[in-house]
C-alpha cells in the first residue's frame, strides 16, 4: 500500500474563453504528495488555485498538463470518489429535508443498506452536534448547523480521504473548536484530510503539513511547527520569578553571550480566553472578570 494518498506530478490547470483562448492559468507546475493518515492544509490568497486543485483531485475539472493519482487511481476515475468525503465551500443541500432525511439521501447515493444508513446517520448527527436539530428542516438552519450537517454528509460513506473547502466557515468560536475537534478524531481514526482555509489559526492548530500557493504556484511547503520554528532565537519558559531572580538570570544570560531581547509574562490566544471564559461562565455564573485574570483551567 503507497504512503502517498494523493500524488501531484507537474499539474497545469488553465481556465480558456469561448474561442479557446488562455483566459487564466489557475495551476502552474504544481507537484506535492500528501501522506497518509495526516492533515494537509492548501493555504493561498484568493485566486491561488485551492479550491481548483479540489475539484481536479475529485475529477470535476480536467488537468491541461500534468498527472493526479488518489488513493491509487486516476483523479478522473469516478469509482474512486466513493472512498472520498467532500465538504465544500458552500454546501449545496436540499433546504426542505431534515438531517435525517438529509444523511439518508446520501447514503442511498452509496447504496447502503437500510439498517447501515439509519446506524451511520444516527452517529454522525450526534458527533456534528445536531442530535436536537435533527428534525428541523435544513432552511431553517444557521450557517454553523449548515456546515456542520455538510460535514455529517461529507462523511457518511466513512471516507479514507476528506476533502474539506473552508470547514469552520460561519462557525463562532465553540463551533469552530468543536469542528477543529472533529477534524483532530478523523485523522486518529486512520483518515487523511486535506483542509482549505482562509483561517490561519485553525490550519496551525490542526494541520500537520501545509503548502502555501501564489498565483497557482507553490511556494512553501513543509512541517508545520519546522515551517513556524526560528533557529535564531532561545524561549525559556518558568514560574514566576522575583525582580532580584530577574537579574540574576539576566547577568548569567549576559556571560554567555546571550542578548536578552525580552522578559515578560507570556500570553495565551484569544481563542483560549473565550472558550475558557465561557466554560468558567457555565460553572460559576454571575461572575465577572476583571482586566489581566485568566479564567481558571480547572472549569474550562
Amino acid at each position: 500500500m503507497s504512503d502517498s494518498v494523493i500524488e501531484i506530478r507537474n499539474l497545469s490547470k488553465v481556465y480558456r474563453d469561448f474561442w479557446g483562448r488562455s483566459k487564466v492559468k489557475a495551476l502552474n507546475s504544481l507537484s506535492l504528495d500528501v501522506k497518509r493518515g495526516e492533515i494537509f492544509g492548501l493555504l493561498g490568497p484568493n485566486g491561488s488555485g485551492k479550491t481548483t486543485t479540489l475539484k481536479l483531485l475529485l475529477g470535476l475539472l480536467f488537468p491541461s498538463e500534468g498527472q493526479v493519482r488518489i488513493l491509487g487511481q486516476p483523479a478522473h476515475d469516478v469509482e474512486k470518489n466513493e472512498r472520498i468525503g467532500y465538504l465544500p465551500e458552500e454546501s449545496y443541500l436540499y433546504r426542505f429535508l431534515n438531517a435525517d432525511e438529509t444523511l439518508e439521501f446520501y447514503g442511498r447515493l452509496f447504496k447502503m443498506s437500510k439498517a447501515e444508513r439509519r446506524k451511520r446517520s444516527d452517529e454522525l448527527i450526534k458527533r456534528v452536534g445536531l442530535d436536537q436539530a435533527r428534525r428541523r428542516q435544513l432552511k431553517e438552519y444557521s450557517k454553523g448547523m449548515t456546515r456542520r450537517i455538510g460535514l455529517a454528509q461529507a462523511l457518511i460513506n466513512d471516507p479514507e480521504l476528506v476533502l474539506l473547502d473552508e470547514p469552520t466557515s460561519g462557525l463562532d468560536p465553540l463551533g469552530t473548536r468543536d469542528m477543529k475537534d472533529m477534524i483532530l478524531k478523523l485523522r486518529d481514526e486512520g483518515k487523511t484530510v486535506v483542509m482549505c482555509s482562509h483561517l490561519l489559526a485553525d490550519v496551525q492548530d490542526v494541520c500537520d503539513r501545509i503548502a502555501i500557493l501564489f498565483r497557482g504556484e507553490l511556494k512553501v511547503i513543509g512541517n508545520v511547527q519546522e515551517l513556524l520554528s526560528s533557529n535564531d532565537e532561545t524561549q525559556l519558559l518558568t514560574s514566576t520569578l522575583s525582580e532580584e531572580a530577574i537579574r540574576d538570570v539576566k547577568e548569567t544570560l549576559k556571560k554567555h553571550g546571550a542578548d536578552v531581547k525580552n522578559i515578560s509574562h507570556p500570553t495565551s490566544t484569544l481563542e483560549d480566553l473565550f472558550l475558557r471564559t465561557v466554560a468558567e461562565s457555565e460553572a460559576r455564573p454571575g461572575r465577572r472578570f476583571e482586566p489581566g485574570e485568566r479564567p481558571t483551567s480547572e472549569s474550562a
